[in-house]
């Protein structure tokens, strides 16, 4: 009865303290199977689709309109595969499709599955910053991410498909579009975040432990990228539902 409620029915705003991506690619025929019929893999030298991991320090998220104080602070993980969706109205988006989604607090993962599609889960999520380290970790998930934010030339990590970071940044989210398919409807669901001055630095990867990635069983994976941004305001427009064929 109360289905609309998951179609992202109100906006949402929100403060960035840290958003990290971590982006993997994977050869192209290992992602097709995970995306709905209604998208299509956003692929490099038509060879490498990519599975970006993004853990972001929210603070104050709240409905739009409503003050920062009722607003909470979570720290999300999001699974995503980057697609492109031709729309009816005939424009090609490039977004992403969420496969995952982890919260730290309960609360968050409540309401996440009442107002949305993502599916979210409660973990455990440690996210420290001490200097110029970011450190990420997660027991029940088994995940343990380092980075090392430094202000020194930092090269693309040693099997990367990209040539230099401006290429690799294409890839470093977060793009303005995320979808959700309903299967039986036939209609694709689109939300769109709106950000501003979204300028990621690369930095250097220490450890990159992800099982979720890893439980995928993808072969060929490797990381192609790293990028880190900080106090970034972000909101998430009402979700609006376009039909597929």
């Amino acid at each position: 009865m109360f289905g609309f409620l998951k179609d992202h029915p109100f906006t949402v705003t929100s403060h960035f303290d840290a958003s990290l991506v971590l982006t993997y690619a994977v050869p192209k025929a290992q992602l097709e199977t995970f995306i709905p019929e209604c998208l299509t893999l956003d692929t490099f030298e038509e060879k490498w689709a990519f599975i970006a991991v993004a853990i972001v320090k929210t603070r104050n998220l709240r409905p739009k309109g409503f003050p920062g104080f009722i607003g909470n602070d979570f720290v999300l993980i999001g699974y995503r595969i980057f697609v492109k969706y031709n729309t009816s109205y005939g424009k090609r988006l490039r977004g992403l499709y969420i496969i995952r989604s982890e919260t730290d607090k309960i609360r968050m993962a409540i309401l996440g599955n009442i107002f949305t599609h993502y599916n979210y889960l409660k973990t455990d999520i440690s996210f420290q910053r001490a200097g110029t380290i970011i450190d990420v970790k997660s027991s029940k998930s088994n995940l343990s991410v380092k980075v090392e934010d430094s202000p020194a030339e930092i090269t693309l990590p040693s099997h990367s498909p990209f040539k230099d970071w401006k290429e690799a940044r294409r890839f470093a989210g977060p793009l303005p579009f995320t979808f959700t398919y309903d299967k039986k409807k036939k209609e694709v669901l689109i939300i769109e975040g709106v950000r501003e001055d979204w300028t990621p630095r690369p930095v250097k990867v220490v450890e990159s432990n992800v099982g979720f990635v890893d439980s995928l069983k993808l072969e060929g994976t490797v990381l192609a990228s790293a990028f880190v941004i900080d106090n970034i305001p972000y909101y998430w427009k009402k979700g609006r539902k376009d039909p597929w064929k």
